[in-house]
């Protein structure tokens, strides 16, 4: 595999910061956005081993968790559709830029 850029990211959004596992391949041909807010998390072994496998192919992948740990304890914040929403696209347009 060619080497590539890891880094943990604080991405903002809106008053949060929510943190993601950036890994780029170099020449990446793209990313792929893992976003967790339901349950599962960026540390999940199966994603992380997706997201291992896309790297190898060239393709650079952000896990990121849409919550906060702090969130993530209230059970009702895995249904706030509006709130999921806004983030992922909030994280989408940090990747973007």
């Amino acid at each position: 595999m060619d080497s590539h850029v890891s880094s943990l990211e604080q991405i903002p959004v809106g008053p949060v910061k929510i943190e993601g596992l950036l890994e780029l391949p170099q020449n990446a041909h793209g990313v792929v956005l893992f976003a967790h807010g339901s349950g599962s998390s960026r540390h999940s072994t199966r994603n992380g081993y997706v997201a291992h496998v896309l790297q190898n192919h060239g393709i650079g992948t952000l896990l990121m968790d849409l919550l906060t740990p702090e969130e993530d304890a209230d059970y009702s914040n895995r249904f706030d559709i509006p709130m999921l929403t806004h983030r992922l696209l909030g994280a989408t347009e940090w990747l973007r830029a």
